[in-house]
């Protein structure tokens, strides 16, 4: 089974990681979903976008939930509802409501080639995954200040710019709002790879928020998680 680890990333938050090794047909048939999770499959033109969403799936159903535990909100965020024994969800929850609620957890969802993650935590937190390679590179001005690229080789100039992209996709996956922009209004304060972490603010409809990022490498990904700091 292809489930590969889990990763404790503080006292509230673990990621867990599936690498995908099995076809769509033998991952379509382990997974139990409900009908609105079946129509967003079927939807999908690319099959490595159904292995990623199907190995999500094979995820919750390893930690002991399923699809059914798994709800979005208007904005379309995910929430991870906790309850032994859930009843299939028809509706979406108000994004007005305070999550999560005391029956939920937060999560958070990513997939790239040939990895799927889930991030579990009872604190707010986004996370992205991200293979690397040159393009991330190569289009680095589109959504990033290249000051940070000066002085490094071109294998490390690729990790840092895979990890600005997470920084800036996680933050994201915690606000959910329409008109953010990568380049305008998210901002990574200078770190060294060799970190780990850094921080990051996010500016936007006049406020200036603040998040603690963690970032490693799993085999030749990078993995990102953003918390808000608060």
């Amino acid at each position: 089974m292809p489930y590969y680890k889990a990763i404790t990333l503080n006292e509230h938050t673990t990621a867990y990681f599936w690498k995908i090794t099995e076809d769509v047909t033998s991952l379509f048939r382990a997974v139990s979903m409900k009908d609105t999770s079946l129509f967003r499959y079927e939807n999908m033109k690319s099959e490595s976008h159904q292995k990623g969403f199907l190995a999500v799936r094979m995820l919750l159903q390893h930690l002991g939930y399923t699809d059914y535990n798994l709800v979005y909100d208007e904005t379309g965020k995910p929430h991870l509802m906790v309850e032994a024994n859930p009843s299939p969800i028809t509706h979406h929850p108000s994004p007005n409501i305070h999550y999560p609620l005391p029956n939920q957890k937060y999560i958070s969802i990513s997939h790239s080639h040939e990895f799927s993650c889930i991030c579990i935590s009872d604190e707010p937190m986004g996370i992205d995954m991200e293979k690397l390679k040159e393009k991330t590179l190569r289009i680095a001005c589109r959504y990033m200040d290249v000051k940070h690229l000066e002085n490094l080789s071109e294998t490390d100039k690729i990790e840092k710019a895979t990890v600005i992209w997470g920084v800036k996709e996680s933050i994201f996956k915690i606000k959910n709002e329409t008109g953010i922009s990568f380049p305008e209004h998210i901002f990574e304060n200078p770190f060294d790879l060799k970190d780990g972490q850094c921080m990051a603010e996010l500016h936007f409809n006049n406020t200036i928020e603040k998040f603690n990022i963690q970032f490693f490498k799993v085999e030749d990904y990078i993995f990102v998680c953003a918390f808000p700091n608060q």
